[in-house]
Protein backbone atom coordinates (compact mmCIF):
# COMPACT_ATOMS: atom_id res chain seq x y z
CA UNK A 1 0.00 0.00 0.00
CA UNK A 2 1.40 3.66 -0.84
CA UNK A 3 1.57 5.93 1.24
CA UNK A 4 -1.80 8.16 0.99
CA UNK A 5 -1.31 11.58 1.78
CA UNK A 6 1.68 14.56 0.63
CA UNK A 7 4.22 16.05 2.54
CA UNK A 8 2.58 19.15 3.38
CA UNK A 9 -0.81 17.03 5.37
CA UNK A 10 2.23 15.07 6.63
CA UNK A 11 3.96 17.69 8.33
CA UNK A 12 0.76 19.01 9.26
CA UNK A 13 -0.96 16.72 11.04
CA UNK A 14 2.14 15.93 13.02
CA UNK A 15 2.14 19.35 14.12
CA UNK A 16 -1.61 19.17 14.91
CA UNK A 17 -0.92 15.48 16.65
CA UNK A 18 2.71 17.31 18.74
CA UNK A 19 1.05 20.44 19.56
CA UNK A 20 -2.16 18.79 21.30
CA UNK A 21 0.17 15.84 22.79
CA UNK A 22 2.16 18.23 23.99
CA UNK A 23 -0.45 20.10 26.55
CA UNK A 24 0.67 18.71 29.95
CA UNK A 25 -2.37 18.18 31.68
CA UNK A 26 -1.05 16.33 34.96
CA UNK A 27 1.73 19.66 35.51
CA UNK A 28 -1.28 21.95 35.19
CA UNK A 29 -4.08 19.95 37.40
CA UNK A 30 -1.94 19.44 40.04
CA UNK A 31 -1.09 23.44 40.11
CA UNK A 32 -5.00 24.32 39.79
CA UNK A 33 -5.05 22.34 42.46
CA UNK A 34 -3.08 24.27 44.78
CA UNK A 35 -0.64 21.05 45.28
CA UNK A 36 2.61 22.29 43.54
CA UNK A 37 4.46 21.55 41.08
CA UNK A 38 4.10 17.60 39.94
CA UNK A 39 7.57 17.84 38.83
CA UNK A 40 9.06 18.13 42.02
CA UNK A 41 7.64 15.30 44.09
CA UNK A 42 7.91 11.17 43.19
CA UNK A 43 9.83 10.43 40.00
CA UNK A 44 9.44 14.03 39.12
CA UNK A 45 6.91 12.68 36.33
CA UNK A 46 4.08 14.65 35.13
CA UNK A 47 2.06 11.72 34.63
CA UNK A 48 -1.20 9.89 36.10
CA UNK A 49 1.09 7.19 38.10
CA UNK A 50 2.82 10.21 39.88
CA UNK A 51 0.48 12.43 40.47
CA UNK A 52 -1.39 9.59 42.61
CA UNK A 53 1.20 9.90 44.67
CA UNK A 54 -0.05 13.04 46.13
CA UNK A 55 -2.60 11.02 47.26
CA UNK A 56 -5.26 12.66 45.18
CA UNK A 57 -6.84 9.57 42.97
CA UNK A 58 -9.64 11.94 41.01
CA UNK A 59 -6.30 14.04 40.12
CA UNK A 60 -4.82 11.47 38.37
CA UNK A 61 -7.81 9.98 37.51
CA UNK A 62 -8.30 13.17 35.12
CA UNK A 63 -4.96 13.44 34.64
CA UNK A 64 -5.12 9.87 32.80
CA UNK A 65 -8.19 10.57 30.87
CA UNK A 66 -6.60 13.83 29.51
CA UNK A 67 -3.42 12.40 28.47
CA UNK A 68 -5.26 9.73 26.96
CA UNK A 69 -7.89 12.05 25.20
CA UNK A 70 -5.55 13.97 24.25
CA UNK A 71 -4.15 11.36 21.49
CA UNK A 72 -7.38 9.96 20.76
CA UNK A 73 -8.25 13.31 19.32
CA UNK A 74 -5.51 14.20 17.44
CA UNK A 75 -6.19 10.80 15.80
CA UNK A 76 -9.97 10.94 15.25
CA UNK A 77 -9.27 14.57 13.79
CA UNK A 78 -6.75 13.76 11.10
CA UNK A 79 -8.81 10.69 10.30
CA UNK A 80 -10.83 12.95 7.75
CA UNK A 81 -7.45 12.64 5.70
CA UNK A 82 -7.70 8.96 5.74
CA UNK A 83 -5.96 6.12 8.00
CA UNK A 84 -2.10 7.37 6.89
CA UNK A 85 -3.00 10.68 8.14
CA UNK A 86 -4.16 9.07 11.83
CA UNK A 87 -1.23 7.68 11.80
CA UNK A 88 1.03 10.27 11.06
CA UNK A 89 -0.88 12.30 14.10
CA UNK A 90 -1.28 9.48 16.37
CA UNK A 91 3.00 9.92 16.11
CA UNK A 92 2.97 13.39 16.90
CA UNK A 93 0.30 13.48 19.80
CA UNK A 94 3.01 10.86 21.50
CA UNK A 95 6.22 12.98 20.64
CA UNK A 96 4.52 15.84 22.30
CA UNK A 97 3.38 14.29 25.42
CA UNK A 98 7.09 12.68 25.98
CA UNK A 99 8.97 15.77 24.47
CA UNK A 100 6.94 19.02 24.72
CA UNK A 101 9.44 21.68 23.82
CA UNK A 102 6.85 23.99 26.64
CA UNK A 103 9.04 21.57 29.74
CA UNK A 104 11.99 22.01 27.97
CA UNK A 105 11.51 18.77 26.28
CA UNK A 106 11.21 16.96 29.10
CA UNK A 107 7.76 15.17 29.62
CA UNK A 108 5.53 11.95 30.66
CA UNK A 109 6.24 8.69 29.64
CA UNK A 110 3.84 8.25 26.90
CA UNK A 111 1.47 5.42 28.16
CA UNK A 112 -1.99 7.03 28.87
CA UNK A 113 -1.06 8.82 25.45
CA UNK A 114 -0.56 5.65 24.03
CA UNK A 115 -3.80 4.06 24.71
CA UNK A 116 -5.40 7.19 23.88
CA UNK A 117 -4.01 6.84 20.51
CA UNK A 118 -4.72 3.23 20.42
CA UNK A 119 -8.64 4.00 21.30
CA UNK A 120 -8.55 6.39 18.19
CA UNK A 121 -6.97 3.88 15.72
CA UNK A 122 -8.36 0.33 17.17
CA UNK A 123 -10.74 0.21 19.80
CA UNK A 124 -10.61 -3.61 20.23
CA UNK A 125 -6.72 -3.52 20.66
CA UNK A 126 -7.20 -1.08 22.71
CA UNK A 127 -9.31 -2.81 25.04
CA UNK A 128 -6.66 -5.89 24.76
CA UNK A 129 -3.97 -3.38 25.85
CA UNK A 130 -6.33 -1.99 28.96
CA UNK A 131 -7.00 -5.74 30.10
CA UNK A 132 -3.07 -6.33 29.69
CA UNK A 133 -2.41 -3.67 32.07
CA UNK A 134 -4.84 -4.39 34.67
CA UNK A 135 -3.89 -8.10 35.04
CA UNK A 136 -0.19 -7.42 35.60
CA UNK A 137 -1.02 -4.15 37.86
CA UNK A 138 -2.96 -6.10 39.77
CA UNK A 139 -0.90 -9.15 40.10
CA UNK A 140 2.55 -6.98 40.21
CA UNK A 141 1.60 -3.43 41.75
CA UNK A 142 3.88 -2.26 39.67
CA UNK A 143 2.65 0.44 36.56
CA UNK A 144 5.98 0.16 34.90
CA UNK A 145 5.44 -3.74 34.17
CA UNK A 146 1.99 -3.36 33.54
CA UNK A 147 3.15 -0.59 30.70
CA UNK A 148 6.15 -2.35 29.12
CA UNK A 149 4.37 -5.77 28.85
CA UNK A 150 1.42 -4.18 27.68
CA UNK A 151 3.27 -1.65 25.35
CA UNK A 152 5.11 -4.29 23.88
CA UNK A 153 1.81 -7.20 23.41
CA UNK A 154 0.59 -4.43 21.22
CA UNK A 155 2.60 -4.42 18.03
CA UNK A 156 2.40 -7.81 18.67
CA UNK A 157 -1.23 -8.45 18.22
CA UNK A 158 -1.38 -5.83 15.36
CA UNK A 159 1.20 -7.73 13.23
CA UNK A 160 -0.60 -11.49 13.96
CA UNK A 161 -3.74 -9.67 12.45
CA UNK A 162 -1.57 -8.85 9.25
CA UNK A 163 -2.01 -4.85 10.53
CA UNK A 164 1.87 -4.13 9.55
CA UNK A 165 1.55 -0.47 9.10
CA UNK A 166 -0.18 0.20 12.33
CA UNK A 167 1.87 -2.58 13.67
CA UNK A 168 4.98 -0.79 12.63
CA UNK A 169 3.57 2.76 14.31
CA UNK A 170 2.91 1.03 18.00
CA UNK A 171 6.04 -0.91 17.21
CA UNK A 172 8.34 2.53 17.66
CA UNK A 173 5.65 3.87 20.23
CA UNK A 174 6.66 1.01 22.09
CA UNK A 175 10.32 1.14 21.94
CA UNK A 176 10.28 5.24 22.98
CA UNK A 177 8.13 3.72 25.79
CA UNK A 178 10.39 1.38 26.85
CA UNK A 179 13.19 4.22 26.60
CA UNK A 180 11.20 6.46 28.71
CA UNK A 181 10.80 3.43 31.64
CA UNK A 182 14.78 2.93 31.05
CA UNK A 183 15.36 3.97 35.12
CA UNK A 184 12.14 2.09 35.73
CA UNK A 185 13.83 -1.35 34.56
CA UNK A 186 16.73 -0.60 36.40
CA UNK A 187 14.48 -0.46 39.26
CA UNK A 188 12.62 -3.25 38.87
CA UNK A 189 15.41 -5.30 38.35
CA UNK A 190 17.23 -4.14 41.67
CA UNK A 191 13.75 -4.65 43.29
CA UNK A 192 13.52 -1.14 44.17
CA UNK A 193 10.47 0.16 42.01
CA UNK A 194 7.72 1.78 43.50
CA UNK A 195 4.78 0.30 43.73
CA UNK A 196 0.96 1.50 42.63
CA UNK A 197 -0.32 4.02 45.47
CA UNK A 198 2.92 3.84 46.93
CA UNK A 199 4.16 7.94 47.82
CA UNK A 200 7.77 9.29 47.13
Amino acid sequence: MDWQIGPALTVGVLVLGYLLGSIPFGLLLTRAAGLGDIRAIGSGNIGATNVLRTGNRWLAAATLICDALKGTAAVLIADRWGTDAALVAGLGAFLGHIFPIWLGFRGGKGVATFLGILIGISWPIAVVFAAIWLAVAGITRYSSLAALIASLATPLVMLALGDWRRSALFGLLTVLIWYKHSANISRLLAGKESRIGQKG
